[in-house]
C-alpha cells in the first residue's frame, strides 16, 4: 500500500512545487498546478500542469547525459497515490545559490540586458542583434536564486566565481552548456527551438554535480516552432510566454508596475496554456500525454 502524503514531512512551498521529507537521503518533489509569472503565483490553475512538468522533466533525465537527482522511478511505491504522475523521489542535495541559464537566441531580459549595455551578464557581443537573433554559440547567463515574490537578477560569471569558487563555476558553467546543447540539438531534431532554459544544480554526499528541480519543461525553458523561427520578430511560443503575454496585453488590464497582483487567467487562456503545454511534451518526447501516469 502506498503511504498518504500526510505521512511526510512537509518541508517547503516553492511557486509551483511541495517539498516533503521521504527520509534520511530522499525527499519527495510535487509539482502543482500552479503557474507563476512576473515573480505572482496566479490565481489560476493550469489543469494537468504538475503531470506535465513531472514528465518531461522524467523525459530528458532519461535523454541527457548527466547526473540527475532522481532516486526512483515514476511509479516509485514511495509516491503517494493523490499526487502519483506528479511527485519524484529524489536525492537531497545541497543546492547551488545560482539559476544556471543557458541562452541559444536573444529575447527576454537579456534583450533588454543587450539593448541597453551591448552585453548579456558581462559578455560583449555584436553590434545589430535583434530580438530572437541567434547566438554563435549559446551563452552561460546566470542569476541568483530570488526568495519567493522577488526578482532574480542577472550576475556575471566573475559574480558566480564569487558565490562557488572558480573550481565549482566552472563545472556549472560547462555543464549547462553542454546539457543545453544536448537537450537543444534533440528538441530541433522534432521542430523545436529552445531558445532558453533554466537548471538548477545541487551536490549530492559524495561532492558530484547534479541537475535537480525541473528540466527543459514549458515553465523553465522558451519553446518556439523552428519553421516559424524569424529574427527580428517576437516569437510564437508554447510554453509560460503565451502566459506573460496574455497578463501583459491589452485584455488583462493589468499594470505589472503597479501594486496589483494579476488577474485570473480567463478559461480560453488557461486551456490554451494547457494544450501548449501537451503540445511541447509530445512533440519533444514523441510520446502520447494521455498515456503518463495519472493523465
Amino acid at each position: 500500500m502506498r503511504p498518504a502524503l500526510s505521512d511526510y514531512e512537509h518541508l517547503a512551498s516553492g511557486k509551483v512545487r511541495e517539498l516533503y521529507r521521504v527520509d534520511d537521503e530522499t525527499l519527495l518533489f510535487v509539482a502543482s498546478d500552479r503557474i507563476s509569472a512576473y515573480d505572482h503565483i496566479l490565481d489560476s490553475q493550469i489543469p494537468d500542469k504538475g503531470r506535465i512538468l513531472t514528465a518531461m522533466s522524467v523525459f530528458f533525465f532519461d535523454l541527457l547525459d548527466a547526473p540527475n537527482h532522481l532516486a526512483g522511478p515514476p511509479d516509485d511505491e514511495r509516491i503517494p497515490a493523490e499526487v502519483l504522475g506528479r511527485a519524484l523521489v529524489v536525492q537531497e542535495l545541497q543546492m547551488l545559490p545560482v539559476e544556471a541559464v543557458a541562452r541559444g537566441y536573444l529575447t527576454g531580459s537579456g534583450l533588454i540586458d543587450y539593448q541597453q549595455t551591448g552585453k548579456v551578464c558581462g559578455i560583449a557581443l555584436p553590434a545589430g542583434l535583434r530580438e530572437a537573433s541567434k547566438f554563435a554559440a549559446p551563452l552561460f547567463t546566470p542569476a541568483t536564486k530570488a526568495e519567493l515574490g522577488q526578482h532574480d537578477v542577472n550576475i556575471s560569471f566573475n559574480e558566480v566565481v564569487g558565490l562557488l569558487g572558480a573550481q565549482q563555476a566552472e563545472q556549472v558553467r560547462d555543464r549547462t552548456l553542454k546539457t543545453y546543447i544536448q537537450g537543444a540539438e534533440h528538441a530541433l531534431t522534432k521542430g523545436i527551438i529552445v531558445a532558453d532554459t533554466k537548471f538548477e544544480f545541487g551536490v549530492d554526499k559524495d561532492g558530484e554535480l547534479r541537475l535537480a528541480d525541473e528540466v527543459f519543461t514549458p515553465d523553465s525553458s522558451r519553446y518556439w516552432r523552428a519553421d516559424d523561427w524569424k529574427e527580428g520578430v517576437v516569437q510564437q511560443s508554447f510554453d509560460k510566454q503565451f502566459v506573460r503575454n496574455w497578463l501583459t496585453g491589452p485584455d488583462s488590464g493589468w499594470d505589472r508596475a503597479g501594486d496589483t497582483p494579476p488577474p485570473p487567467l480567463p478559461p480560453d487562456v488557461v486551456e490554451a496554456t494547457r494544450s501548449r503545454y501537451i503540445e511541447a511534451y509530445e512533440r519533444i518526447s514523441g510520446l502520447d500525454f494521455s498515456d503518463w501516469i495519472g493523465a
